[in-house]
């Protein structure tokens, strides 16, 4: 990987994200924020109480593509984990709270959605 990508990862910012239908196949692609935090890659989003729809894509193949869009324009390949353990959510959770301005943490921990991404090299 080129190191202007590996350095444009490291930034918290808007990317797409393509999942693969889990019961089309077809590639799905939609607009969300990376959050670089800790060393780790992640996403996640606001409290919602149904599962999303990517989340169940990835649960079913963990493979994604992040396209980044903003000053590097790249197609990154990587692995999603979901992560569900309370432990290792919450500090991941506060980090994108307190990005967000979000006071809403235990809403978070209970329904926002969370992975975490290892891009493949």
């Amino acid at each position: 990987m080129e190191p202007t990508v590996i350095e444009a990862l490291q930034q918290s910012q808007t990317i797409d994200l393509t999942t693969t239908g889990r019961r089309t196949g077809e590639a799905r692609r939609i607009e969300i924020f990376l959050h670089a935090d800790r060393g780790l890659l992640f996403i996640t989003g606001m409290p919602r109480p149904q599962t999303r729809s990517w989340i169940h894509n990835i649960q079913a193949d963990p493979h994604v593509t992040l396209h980044l869009k903003h000053g590097v324009h790249a197609d990154v390949p990587a692995l999603a984990r979901v992560v569900t353990d309370p432990a290792e959510r919450r500090p991941l959770i506060e980090s994108a709270a307190a990005r967000w301005g979000r006071r809403d943490v235990e809403l978070m921990m209970e329904q926002s959605p969370l992975i975490v991404l290892e891009p493949s090299s």
